[in-house]
């Protein structure tokens, strides 16, 4: 089968047991670097030395067929550099092509940048969307940011030290000065740090330069306050427009969060007083 492993994201002590077995007794592992996977099997201690080949960005695509009739006969191990395989790394098309040959894939759970910054953000975790890398390019990155200006949800950024600073600044220009984000670096490692506050605040520490490995995390948009008389406008503005009364109410329900029921109802009770 192929088996999607976690790797500690910093500290080696966050390995799992199950993670530990596993690569004691592993053939093969396709990892994102080769290098950083013999690193980590001398760091934990294990004396197994199997045979390691690489499965990046680059070559994934090429490799998938051979890995995947691999499995057939014997384990895959597949490891990115930290963290679980195919957030932000190595291993999508991989799982893609087992799962269309029928093959197993199972998962060694273990640390994720991602879920470790949202918890130690102070942001609303009930909610959230991972944005993945924002674009190197700042007409993209504002584009990309306008974009989910709109967005409720807690949003998860990866992003590089060199770009963390412009990519704050348009942080308070597309989504306010007084947006709630969190930058976390170096998570697990032992200069750790996370610095919270309104963007402008966070963008104005980051100027002078943000060293180590980043996520970045920004509080949701703010619902907006909508009155019952707003919504019965909206309401009546895509009836007008061809739209059935009832489907009117609910897509003005959705986007207001004012009740389905209440908007139709004042919607009847409108017509019958014209």
């Amino acid at each position: 089968m192929i088996i999607l492993a976690a790797t500690p994201i910093g500290n080696l002590g966050d390995a799992s047991a199950r993670l530990v077995e596993t690569l004691s007794e592993a053939e093969f592992v396709a990892a994102e670097d080769t290098r950083s996977t013999a690193r980590l099997l001398a760091g934990l201690g294990i004396e197994n030395r199997p045979q390691i080949v690489a499965l990046h960005d680059h070559n994934e695509r090429d490799k998938a067929a051979d890995l995947v009739q691999r499995a057939r006969e014997s384990d895959v191990v597949v490891m990115s550099d930290a963290g679980m395989p195919t957030v932000s790394d190595p291993g999508y098309h991989l799982v893609q092509a087992a799962i269309a040959a029928d093959v197993d894939v199972t998962v060694i759970p273990g640390p994720s940048a991602v879920i470790t910054a949202l918890a130690l953000s102070g942001l609303p975790t009930d909610r959230f969307t991972f944005e993945g890398f924002l674009p190197r390019k700042p007409a993209e990155r504002r584009k990309t940011l306008r974009g989910l200006a709109d967005e409720r949800r807690t949003m998860v950024f990866f992003e590089s030290p060199q770009r963390i600073a412009s990519a704050l600044d348009d942080v308070v220009a597309e989504l306010g000065a007084d947006r709630r984000v969190a930058v976390c670096r170096e998570l697990t490692k032992l200069y750790e740090q996370v610095k919270r506050g309104a963007a402008s605040d966070v963008a104005a520490w980051a100027a002078d330069g943000v060293k180590g490995e980043i996520v970045l995390v920004v509080h949701g948009a703010e619902a907006a306050s909508f009155s019952l008389d707003d919504g019965l406008a909206r309401v009546t503005e895509r009836v007008a427009a061809g739209e059935r009364l009832k489907d009117a109410a609910a897509a003005v329900a959705a986007e207001t969060e004012l009740g389905k029921r209440d908007l139709y109802q004042a919607a009847l009770d409108a017509r019958s007083i014209r």
